[in-house]
């Protein structure tokens, strides 16, 4: 393990360094909002337009990485990113600030493709796997970590927002200062929506409600902890432990899906994530901060699980060598998901308050039980020996694919622009 640590050092630190900074940004802008009057509706406007940068960045990102080169294109979204977040200091202003985060989403999936394509260029059959759990350790912990950095002193509100980026900028020298040549891009061509559906109802399905559920918390749970009168320490933990929790309990849960039918676990896993959210709302009216909190890591580990097991269960219906365009499609019907996820919980937290958002999350999941029980009338499941393995897979783009060791015999390609489709490479087909 020592000699992989080494061999990606550099982009582990940088993956941190970003992480470290842009995971507490969202929660930070949330506190701000809520801290200044502005109402849920038009908070979840602002926090929905990161997903929407993020999801375009994943789909067109590419082209600048192509044309200029990974070093200058990582340096060009960092740059752009740190700008942007210094601009959330300078005035408050909400489609300013939406503009911002749509910057900032879009350039996050620029620097996540940098990144995850000098991984795959690096990773060898061998090293695959366990390239892709420190990528996962290092860019979750160094986001559970980050959301502490809320509790700097800042009277003036200008600290935090140049204290990240600082962080962000600092991600550029391990990148500037590599010695290695720059990877090609892999040629990530996505399936469509609905060639995933016709393969996979319930995957493309439950990928949905994840990023529906998930953009909801790291969009408006800093809401409900403000809401809440959890004080900027408060929340800090909140995220905190909701985020650890969705780490710390991916792994066995995932496992679980390779015993049991995975249409069952998925069916499970939502319904308990339902029952984690009635669990957050009646925590929140009896008041036990502990109860509270460990309902919160509850609450997180399992609705974090239900994207990788719904990949996992997509993958079951498709050939092994077409797992790595499968994957842009369920990336991209997790960012639809994410990005209507703030829009929709807003809505209901405007009506019910901060216990709202809980009730939406509540209702999401419940919807994945319907639907996954319709699918298991529709569908005999597959047979046992049929299922691949588990595994615990990051929601940035499909260039993190490649990483994952159930495709790893499916060749690598570089990219080609003369031969791109009019729509782009990452386009759904």
């Amino acid at each position: 393990m020592l000699p992989i640590v080494r061999s990606i050092s550099s982009l582990l630190t940088a993956v941190a360094l970003l992480m470290l900074g842009s995971g507490m940004l969202s929660t930070l802008v949330g506190v701000r909002l809520t801290a200044t009057g502005v109402g849920p509706v038009a908070i979840g406007f602002v926090m929905a337009a990161y997903y929407a940068g993020l999801t375009a960045g994943s789909l067109f990102g590419y082209r600048v990485i192509a044309k200029v080169g990974h070093i200058r294109a990582f340096a060009a979204f960092a740059s752009v990113f740190s700008a942007a977040t210094l601009g959330h200091a300078l005035y408050l202003s909400l489609p300013l600030w939406a503009v911002l985060r749509l910057a900032e989403g879009f350039c996050m999936a620029g620097l996540f493709m940098c990144i995850e394509s000098w991984l795959n260029d690096r990773a060898t059959s061998r090293t695959r796997g366990q390239m892709l759990s420190l990528y996962m350790i290092t860019l979750y912990g160094a986001m559970a970590v980050g959301q502490q950095l809320l509790n700097l002193d800042d009277p003036t509100g200008m600290l935090r927002f140049i204290a990240i980026s600082m962080l962000t900028s600092l991600a550029l020298v391990p990148v500037a200062l590599t010695r290695k040549a720059p990877p090609l891009l892999p040629d990530i061509a996505s399936f469509g929506i609905r060639r995933l559906y016709e393969a996979s109802p319930l995957g493309i399905f439950g990928t949905f409600v994840s990023g529906i559920v998930t953009g909801a918390i790291y969009g408006l749970a800093p809401v409900y902890g403000t809401q809440q009168g959890f004080g900027t320490a408060g929340t800090a933990l909140f995220m905190t432990v909701i985020i650890l929790g969705g780490v710390a309990l991916q792994w066995p849960l995932g496992k679980l899906s390779d015993v049991f039918d995975r249409r069952s676990v998925i069916i499970a896993l939502s319904a308990a994530t339902a029952a984690a959210s009635v669990g957050m709302i009646t925590a929140s009216e009896m008041g036990g901060d502990l109860m509270l909190m460990l309902v919160a890591a509850l609450f997180g580990g399992l609705s974090f699980t239900l994207y990788p097991v719904c990949v996992a269960h997509t993958n079951d219906h498709i050939d092994k060598a077409e797992l790595v365009q499968a994957s842009g499609g369920l990336i991209l019907s997790y960012s639809v998901g994410a990005t209507l996820g703030p829009l929709a919980g807003s809505a209901v937290m405007s009506v019910l308050g901060g216990p709202g958002l809980f009730a939406f999350t509540g209702a999401g999941a419940a919807a994945a039980v319907v639907f996954g029980l319709y699918r298991t009338v529709k569908r005999a499941a597959p047979p046992s020996e049929a299922q691949g393995p588990f595994r615990s897979l990051p929601r940035t783009t499909p260039v993190a694919a490649p990483l994952d060791p159930r495709g790893e015999d499916e060749p690598q390609f570089s990219l080609d622009l003369p031969e791109s489709p009019p729509g782009g490479r990452h386009a759904a087909e």
